[in-house]
């Protein structure tokens, strides 16, 4: 199965890998043919309701492949308001192609009868599609009632309008089964959905038919990264100042430059505060970076087992801790980190020298580790050459360990234990010491604002993005900061 969001990031996904919208709108309004006549003979009156949407876009496609049957299109609405322009050139071929069509733009102009007042054999509802929230309005509202009292056999094009693709329920309905408060709730009752590429989760709880028409998505727009996966990201124009994350840093001691790395890249990737907390020693070479970090200094010249309580405190106050960026390794490191992750029931971003600690500390926290493949195996995992099979060791030790990996190479394989995805962004240059603390400082800003499995793939997928420009620009001889410095161009979706 496969839920709304995720299906329109896959459509995204496809579209990058070369399969034109387009063509999937001409796929999938073939699909929609083909339950048709599954249902009805040559001749029968067919009677398309279609939205302004990609949707109403599927059926208007539809209705070319039915020249043997007594098509009527109507459009809710006028056809300078259809939204995209692959629905608005097929709304045009109908008129090219001399298939009638009304449009309705007053819903007590709507009726399904013909001129010797039949209902019509069949109704495709293709009024609104997966990923609408609202209840019906009009004039949708008073199509899908007369659709409901007609007795014709009908046909939804991805989900019955006025439902939930994901839940099954009415959309809008609110307390005491109104829809946003208004009215008693309207949905088409639908005998057939005829949905695209998976079956969405909500279609399971109909009564109809469904059928999963296999429109052309490649594999691939699934299994790997791509700008769809950007999608929902953006900010919500009337947040405030931490509604779009908090993050903790916990690094420094024998190294500065890498929490500091990890800071600026949270920034970058849209957190909108950063704390670093590292030892005295370093705290003023750490701030010398960038006065947009904001540095809690920790006594002494090392992060220890001591430091476990006030880093739990500063921890409490933000989303996401990124732990393990220049802690340097030993013992005190270690017991520091078992430590802190035995007390700390909150998210955390596991690199570096703190991933060891990992598979043996029993904690309430969500991590999300971020191995390279040689610390892969220290942790007690399993590589391979072939990204499949790695891929597969990757959930199989995910699963073991009970939280996300984020495998780094050549091809990144993301894992929470049952998905699985890959990512080919990225490049040789990328070799170079710091992008690992940009991938740990970019993934907990996401993972403030999303689940961890979508932030490890989504921050792998846009720092190999920025990456690639990065390389564009300046060669092999890119440096850290260029890839955090691009991080921002690279998580638009466009």
């Amino acid at each position: 199965m496969i839920t709304t969001d995720r299906m329109a990031a896959v459509d995204a996904n496809a579209a990058a890998l070369g399969v034109p919208r387009k063509q999937l709108m001409e796929s999938s309004g073939n699909a929609v043919a083909r339950e048709v006549r599954a249902v009805a003979d040559p001749g029968a009156t067919v009677e398309l309701v279609c939205g302004r949407g990609n949707n109403g876009g599927d059926a208007l496609v539809a209705a070319r492949f039915l020249d043997a049957y007594d098509v009527t299109v109507h459009l809710l609405g006028r056809p300078e308001a259809i939204r995209t322009d692959i629905a608005q050139e097929n709304w045009a071929a109908l008129g090219q192609a001399e298939i009638p069509a009304e449009t309705v733009t007053d819903s007590r102009e709507f009726g399904l009868t013909g001129p010797d007042g039949d209902d019509p054999e069949v109704v495709v509802d293709a009024m609104l599609g997966s990923g609408i929230s609202g209840g019906l309005r009009e004039p949708e509202r008073t199509a899908a009632e007369a659709i409901n009292a007609s007795d014709a056999t009908v046909v939804a094009v991805d989900v019955p309008s006025g439902v939930d693709a994901d839940t099954g329920d009415l959309t809008g309905a609110g307390a005491g089964g109104s829809v946003d408060g208004t009215a008693a709730p309207v949905f088409v009752n639908a005998d057939r959905v005829v949905t695209f590429h998976d079956e969405k989760p909500g279609l399971s709880a109909l009564d109809a038919a469904v059928t999963v028409a296999d429109i052309g998505i490649p594999a691939a727009a699934e299994r790997y990264t791509g700008p769809g996966d950007l999608l929902g990201l953006g900010r919500d124009p009337d947040s405030h100042k931490g509604e779009n994350g908090e993050v903790l840093v916990v690094g420094g001691g024998p190294y500065a430059g890498a929490p500091a790395l990890s800071a600026l890249a949270a920034l970058r990737a849209g957190a909108d505060l950063v704390r670093v907390a590292c030892p005295e020693s370093v705290a003023d070479a750490v701030q010398g970076f960038s006065p947009n970090l904001i540095v809690r200094q920790l006594p002494g010249d090392r992060v220890g087992p001591s430091h476990a309580e006030r880093i739990g405190s500063l921890a409490a106050d933000g989303d996401v801790v990124v732990l393990g960026p220049g802690l340097g390794d030993g013992n005190e490191t270690e017991g520091f980190v078992r430590e802190f992750l035995t007390g700390y029931g909150g998210l955390a971003v596991v690199d570096a020298d703190a991933l060891r600690v990992a598979p043996e500390v029993d904690t309430d926290a969500d991590l999300i580790c971020t191995p390279h493949r040689g610390e892969l195996v220290d942790m007690g995992g399993g590589t391979a050459a072939d990204p499949d099979e790695r891929a597969e060791l990757v959930r199989e030790f995910a699963a073991d360990l009970g939280h996300t990996l984020l495998v780094k190479g050549t091809v990144d394989v993301v894992s929470d234990g049952d998905d699985v995805r890959l990512n080919r962004t990225g490049n040789p240059g990328m070799t170079v010491g710091g992008t690992g603390d940009v991938l740990a400082g970019t993934v907990g800003a996401l993972a403030a604002v999303t689940d961890p499995f979508h932030a490890a793939a989504v921050g792998a997928y846009v720092v190999g993005r920025a990456g690639d420009a990065a390389a564009d620009a300046n060669g092999t001889g890119l440096v850290a900061t260029d890839v955090s410095d691009r991080l921002p161009e690279a998580m638009r979706d466009e």
